[in-house]
């Protein structure tokens, strides 16, 4: 996400194929709150909060199954 352009509100990303990439809310021109992060098949990449562009909390990596493997603590 580094050098993409925010505009307030929700904010949507696509791969080439025009399937979501990325999607969550926008304030104040930064990520903040809930976002997730999509494969080309569609299955769930990755999710997480922001704070004011910052991730925060817990971040969860899912296989390719779609199933939670892996959870990182954000300070």
């Amino acid at each position: 996400m580094p050098g993409t352009e925010f505009t307030e509100g929700f904010h949507e990303e696509r791969h080439r194929d025009g399937s979501l990439r990325a999607h969550g809310p926008v304030v104040d021109g930064r990520p903040h709150g809930y976002w997730e992060w999509f494969r080309l098949d569609g299955t769930m990449l990755r999710s997480g909060y922001f704070d004011g562009g910052r991730q925060t909390g817990e971040w969860t990596t899912y296989d390719r199954s779609g199933a939670p493997y892996k959870v990182t603590q954000m300070d």
